[in-house]
Protein backbone atom coordinates (compact mmCIF):
# COMPACT_ATOMS: atom_id res chain seq x y z
CA UNK A 1 0.00 0.00 0.00
CA UNK A 2 1.65 3.34 -1.27
CA UNK A 3 2.05 6.16 1.50
CA UNK A 4 -1.43 8.30 -0.05
CA UNK A 5 -3.25 5.60 0.07
CA UNK A 6 -2.41 4.32 3.58
CA UNK A 7 -2.96 8.23 4.66
CA UNK A 8 -6.92 8.05 3.23
CA UNK A 9 -7.16 4.00 4.65
CA UNK A 10 -6.47 5.82 8.09
CA UNK A 11 -8.40 8.76 7.59
CA UNK A 12 -11.46 6.27 7.18
CA UNK A 13 -10.95 4.09 9.86
CA UNK A 14 -10.38 7.30 12.40
CA UNK A 15 -13.59 9.51 10.73
CA UNK A 16 -15.71 6.03 11.41
CA UNK A 17 -14.27 5.61 14.88
CA UNK A 18 -14.95 9.54 15.78
CA UNK A 19 -18.36 9.22 14.65
CA UNK A 20 -19.17 6.17 16.97
CA UNK A 21 -17.53 8.03 20.10
CA UNK A 22 -19.83 11.07 19.19
CA UNK A 23 -17.59 13.38 17.26
CA UNK A 24 -19.59 15.20 14.53
CA UNK A 25 -16.70 15.72 11.28
CA UNK A 26 -16.68 19.51 10.30
CA UNK A 27 -13.76 19.14 7.93
CA UNK A 28 -10.94 16.62 6.55
CA UNK A 29 -8.01 17.53 5.04
CA UNK A 30 -8.18 21.62 5.92
CA UNK A 31 -5.12 23.34 4.28
CA UNK A 32 -3.64 26.28 5.20
CA UNK A 33 -0.50 28.30 4.17
CA UNK A 34 1.32 26.78 7.27
CA UNK A 35 -0.02 23.28 7.40
CA UNK A 36 -2.85 20.60 6.96
CA UNK A 37 -5.18 19.34 9.48
CA UNK A 38 -6.41 15.98 8.74
CA UNK A 39 -9.81 16.28 10.79
CA UNK A 40 -11.48 18.87 12.59
CA UNK A 41 -14.35 18.08 14.66
CA UNK A 42 -16.57 18.11 17.26
CA UNK A 43 -17.38 17.01 20.40
CA UNK A 44 -20.36 18.04 23.18
CA UNK A 45 -17.72 20.49 24.87
CA UNK A 46 -14.74 21.19 21.99
CA UNK A 47 -13.41 21.73 18.77
CA UNK A 48 -10.86 19.15 18.33
CA UNK A 49 -8.13 19.50 16.08
CA UNK A 50 -7.00 15.60 15.09
CA UNK A 51 -3.73 13.93 13.10
CA UNK A 52 -4.14 10.91 11.97
CA UNK A 53 -1.25 8.69 12.09
CA UNK A 54 -1.30 4.43 10.83
CA UNK A 55 1.36 2.58 11.24
CA UNK A 56 1.52 -1.52 10.23
CA UNK A 57 4.02 -2.28 13.05
CA UNK A 58 5.62 -0.54 16.08
CA UNK A 59 9.03 -1.14 14.14
CA UNK A 60 9.47 2.50 14.35
CA UNK A 61 7.85 3.17 17.62
CA UNK A 62 3.79 3.59 17.93
CA UNK A 63 1.64 5.72 15.56
CA UNK A 64 1.50 9.05 17.86
CA UNK A 65 5.47 9.30 18.55
CA UNK A 66 5.73 10.61 14.79
CA UNK A 67 4.08 13.29 15.61
CA UNK A 68 7.23 15.91 16.48
CA UNK A 69 7.51 19.50 17.70
CA UNK A 70 7.49 20.72 14.23
CA UNK A 71 4.12 19.06 12.59
CA UNK A 72 2.18 20.20 15.78
CA UNK A 73 3.63 23.66 15.85
CA UNK A 74 2.26 23.58 12.28
CA UNK A 75 -1.31 22.18 13.10
CA UNK A 76 -1.31 24.95 16.16
CA UNK A 77 -0.97 27.28 13.40
CA UNK A 78 -3.64 26.38 11.45
CA UNK A 79 -5.93 25.46 13.67
CA UNK A 80 -5.58 29.44 14.96
CA UNK A 81 -6.31 30.28 11.21
CA UNK A 82 -9.48 28.17 11.09
CA UNK A 83 -10.75 29.38 14.02
CA UNK A 84 -10.03 32.96 13.13
CA UNK A 85 -11.37 32.43 9.63
CA UNK A 86 -14.85 30.89 10.95
CA UNK A 87 -15.06 33.12 14.28
CA UNK A 88 -14.83 30.55 16.47
CA UNK A 89 -13.32 32.22 19.11
CA UNK A 90 -15.28 31.35 21.67
CA UNK A 91 -15.50 27.64 22.02
CA UNK A 92 -12.81 25.53 23.51
CA UNK A 93 -10.61 23.59 21.33
CA UNK A 94 -8.10 20.60 21.45
CA UNK A 95 -5.65 18.92 19.45
CA UNK A 96 -5.22 14.68 19.83
CA UNK A 97 -3.80 12.34 17.29
CA UNK A 98 -6.18 9.26 15.98
CA UNK A 99 -3.25 6.48 16.56
CA UNK A 100 -3.89 3.52 14.17
CA UNK A 101 -1.72 0.25 14.85
CA UNK A 102 -2.83 -2.71 12.32
CA UNK A 103 -2.70 -5.86 14.40
CA UNK A 104 -3.49 -9.20 13.24
CA UNK A 105 -7.78 -9.19 13.28
CA UNK A 106 -7.96 -5.45 12.32
CA UNK A 107 -6.92 -2.15 13.93
CA UNK A 108 -6.14 -0.55 17.73
CA UNK A 109 -7.33 2.86 17.31
CA UNK A 110 -6.97 5.22 20.45
CA UNK A 111 -6.81 8.86 20.60
CA UNK A 112 -4.28 10.67 22.48
CA UNK A 113 -4.33 14.56 23.70
CA UNK A 114 -1.55 16.23 21.79
CA UNK A 115 1.32 17.70 23.55
CA UNK A 116 2.72 20.89 22.55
Amino acid sequence: MDTRSKGLRGEELAVRFLRRRGYRILCRNFRAKTGEIDIIARDKRSLVFLEVKLRESTSFGYPSESVGKTKISRIQKSALFYITSHNLFDIPYRFEVVSILKEDRGYKIDIIPLES
